[in-house]
């Protein structure tokens, strides 16, 4: 096994914000490769994001963000399994990055679960309407209307966009990473945001 540079532990820390051992064993995994031992780091949040997925999140916390100019406000409601995460550093910074993400990105919804059916179908029937000249068979207009409506999914639902702080990641991909950091199930349970210009 290679000897691994604690300067490249110490890079990869500042990457992920993974401790230094789960980091140096990682990169040990990957003969020093700082893309694969990332890819590997997310795997394994992944997987301790599976074995948590059941667990009852009974705990949290309300954050909430005004951002400068007092015009634009939101709260955001993270449950988790214990009150000990709740008051972590970690949970405290990822609430207020996903509040910062629903300032500035103005999801309309949480997940897919909770659009508004009447909202979906208006969009449908424009998107239709918008393919009903191309001359294009039946069959691969519903294909393409419902191409449309995953990517309206990834434009209106918080968990859906990509991250604001990484857009290399979805916001629930993000959740992934922090459940595999904490090794407890966490969830946005909730949010609002307000504007006064809305």
């Amino acid at each position: 096994m290679a000897k691994i540079d604690m300067e490249i532990v110490k890079q990869l820390r500042e990457t992920t914000g993974l401790g230094m051992m789960d980091c140096k064993k990682a990169l040990e995994e990957t003969n020093g490769d700082i893309d694969k031992a990332i890819d590997l780091l997310r795997k394994k949040g992944a997987s301790v994001a599976a074995k948590r997925a059941g667990k009852e999140t009974h705990e949290g916390l309300v954050h909430a963000y005004i951002h400068p100019g007092s015009q634009v406000g939101v709260l955001v409601e993270l449950s988790c399994e214990t009150d000990f995460v709740a008051r972590t550093e970690d949970i405290k910074k990822f609430a207020q990055d996903i509040c910062l993400h629903i300032a500035a990105i103005k999801p309309l919804y949480l997940n897919e679960q909770d659009v508004d059916p009447k909202f979906l179908e208006h969009e449908r029937e424009i998107i239709k309407g918008q393919l009903a000249d191309s001359g294009k068979p039946e069959k691969m207009i519903d294909q393409i209307v419902e191409g449309k409506v995953n990517k309206l999914y990834s434009e209106v639902c918080l968990l859906k966009q990509p991250f604001v702080k990484n857009d290399q990641l979805t916001v629930e991909q993000a959740v992934t990473e922090l459940i595999g950091k904490t090794g407890e199930n966490i969830k946005i349970r909730r949010f609002a945001r307000f504007d006064v210009k809305a």
